[in-house]
């Protein structure tokens, strides 16, 4: 049994006080990704994994838009993250369904921000 419990917080109404719990999620994502059959998942399953991806994208879209928000208006690193913001909160608007395509659609959500939050935690290179 692992040490580790999942939240679904759809509304943000924990977002402050949790750590971000960063490679369940990583785990998920590419166990998701990594489904061929769409019989491999059953629509409950699909029901609870959206959930869980729909959550932590929020939080981690979080973390990303404070991140950019510390960069100057002009620079490219916050032009690129606030685009990917704008992208998975119009991507995370559409309804969650019980169905693969789903499911894999916020998982790309997840692994789109993590991508996006990783470059704006690496340091530029100081031009010299």
């Amino acid at each position: 049994m692992s040490g580790h419990q999942v939240l679904h917080d759809p509304d943000g109404v924990l977002d402050g006080e949790l750590p971000l719990d960063r490679e369940p999620h990583q785990l998920l994502v590419r166990a998701v990704l990594a489904v061929i059959d769409p019989a491999g998942l059953a629509p409950a399953d699909c029901s609870q994994i959206g959930l869980q991806l729909t959550g932590h994208a929020r939080i981690v879209a979080r973390d990303v838009e404070q991140l950019a928000g510390q960069l100057p208006e002009r620079d490219g690193r916050r032009l690129f993250a606030e685009d990917v913001l704008r992208s998975a909160r119009e991507r995370l608007a559409t309804p969650l369904e019980p169905s693969l395509r789903c499911v894999q659609g916020r998982a790309r959500i997840v692994r789109d921000l993590y991508a996006r939050l990783d470059r704006l935690n690496t340091p530029r290179p100081v031009p010299g």
